[in-house]
């Protein structure tokens, strides 16, 4: 995506100038969004960890590519088996939620111990960048199929379509154009008359400072709600489609999206509002069927419920307080809306119905 003049990824390896043949990994900060544009170079497989933990980068698909690339980095460091093993231990207990780290750093693993260890390196890089490649090639595909189901949607009712978004599923949650994000960018890139309904999605507020931004940047008209807002939109007309993304789907079509995910769901349903989620196949567990019971919710720091950011009018970031002290707090970072509340699932392959999920993941990849 463009911002400013230059387009961006938000992973890249830059080369080593000192290291011929080695090479750092720069990322977007995204915790410094939108106030400030910041660009990290890390260094090592612990870096990595630490950026994912801390949510320099995060969306589960640009989880994905960057653990790959901690992969890598790591391997540069020391490429024994022993090593490697350690390095994918770090890296998948940073983040527990998210299907996309697991399933990247075990193909890393399986491609870097099948061949000799002078060989992983090397291969290590090539490998990462073949990840971030397929990530930026299906969310390009997920746009297209996204764009067909939004101008059914436009052809079947007059004027501007409002579309509500909640968390932050744009090009900043992947290698590059998004997932729920990435039909609105097509749509618009159409000619289409769209607006967006952005939540804020406390108490991160990725929303609000992430989705909010991308969409300034693209040009794309959009309204920041508090969460509490759609629900009534939906009651009075204003929201033709919800779109979200996921961090992990099972195979029978539940969805683990961001906390509150559940909620617009629910008001969809009520106000026959269609609610389509947008997901590569690599984010489908197939091994999942009860999502409720079996996938670990992240439980964040409670300081992220007591503080908030903000920009100051002298120009600075400052937390402040929004709780009194002493208060206990609980965070969960994600709940899980169940199929019967899904529209559709949008992947590279086509728009599927939460039961027709499992028999297109047989024809693409039979197991």
């Amino acid at each position: 995506m463009k911002i400013g003049q230059q387009l961006f990824r938000t992973i890249w390896p830059v080369s080593d100038e000192a290291l011929p043949g080695h090479y750092h990994v720069a990322i977007i900060d995204q915790t410094a969004l939108p106030h400030a544009w910041q660009i990290l170079t890390l260094n090592s497989v612990q870096q990595m960890a630490d950026a994912i933990r801390r949510m320099q980068v995060r969306g589960a698909p640009l989880i994905g590519a960057a653990a790959a690339y901690g992969m890598a980095l790591a391997s540069q460091q020391s490429a024994t088996d022993e090593a490697l093993q350690v390095a994918a231990s770090s890296l998948l207990a940073s983040r527990p939620t998210a299907v996309n780290l697991r399933w990247a750093v075990d193909r890393m693993m399986r491609e870097l111990l099948a061949i000799p260890e002078a060989l992983r390196c090397e291969h290590a890089w090539l490998e990462a960048a073949r990840i971030a490649d397929e990530d930026v090639r299906i969310n390009q595909s997920i746009a297209q199929h996204g764009l067909a189901m939004l101008q059914a949607l436009a052809a079947d009712k007059p004027g501007r379509l409002n579309i509500l978004t909640h968390c932050n599923a744009g090009w900043l949650a992947t290698v590059d154009w998004g997932t729920a994000l990435a039909p609105i960018y097509a749509a618009f890139d159409a000619g289409m008359d769209i607006h967006v309904w952005v939540d804020e999605t406390r108490p991160r507020n990725q929303g609000a400072s992430l989705t909010a931004w991308e969409l300034q940047q693209h040009g794309v008209p959009y309204t920041v709600i508090c969460d509490n807002a759609g629900g009534h939109l939906m009651q009075r007309g204003q929201v033709d489609c919800v779109i979200v993304g996921a961090d992990r789907v099972s195979r029978v079509g539940d969805v683990c999206n961001k906390i509150g995910t559940y909620l617009k769901a629910l008001a969809a349903a009520d106000n026959q509002v269609p609610f389509f989620v947008a997901v590569p196949t690599p984010t489908i567990d197939r091994q999942l069927e009860d999502a409720i019971r079996d996938i670990p919710i992240e439980e964040r720091p409670a300081d992220e419920v007591h503080m908030m950011a903000g920009l100051t009018s002298a120009g600075t970031v400052e937390y402040v307080r929004v709780t009194p002290e002493g208060s206990a707090a609980a965070n969960p970072a994600f709940d899980v809306t169940p199929a019967r509340l899904v529209t559709s699932i949008i992947t590279e392959h086509g728009c599927y119905a939460p039961k027709d999920l499992h028999d297109m993941l047989q024809r693409i990849d039979p197991i």
